[in-house]
């Protein structure tokens, strides 16, 4: 079982759209774990204990934060808005990393729409 948080600025529906790609995906959202508000730091340093990915739009995070020296992988897709039909083209292509996605790693993920 791979287990992935979605941060708050993504649409809880990705949830169920991971969930299909894959039964091996373990899907919560920053909000259902009662995180919302936490910083990138804290909030990385506390899904580092629960879940295997973290997958954002926050293209300022790796920038941010020293991702390496957390042991979760993290995806960022490079999104032009946050919309839920906007993010709906990155499901696959992220999914297909979530399933070889190394700790600490960063992956970054942009639309083929542009």
């Amino acid at each position: 079982m791979i287990c992935i948080l979605l941060d708050e600025c993504l649409d809880v529906k990705l949830k169920y759209r991971f969930q299909e790609y894959s039964p091996n995906f373990r899907v919560s959202t920053v909000t259902g774990q009662r995180w919302a508000g936490l910083k990138n730091g804290a909030l990385l340093t506390q899904a580092q204990q629960q879940f295997d990915v973290f997958v954002t739009i926050d293209q300022n995070l790796p920038y941010q934060q020293a991702l390496s020296t957390y042991s979760i992988a993290v995806i960022v897709l490079k999104a032009t808005s946050n919309r839920y039909r906007d993010l709906l083209e990155f499901v696959k292509p992220a999914s297909e990393i979530i399933e070889s996605a190394q700790i600490g790693k960063l992956y970054e993920i942009t639309s083929k729409i542009e």
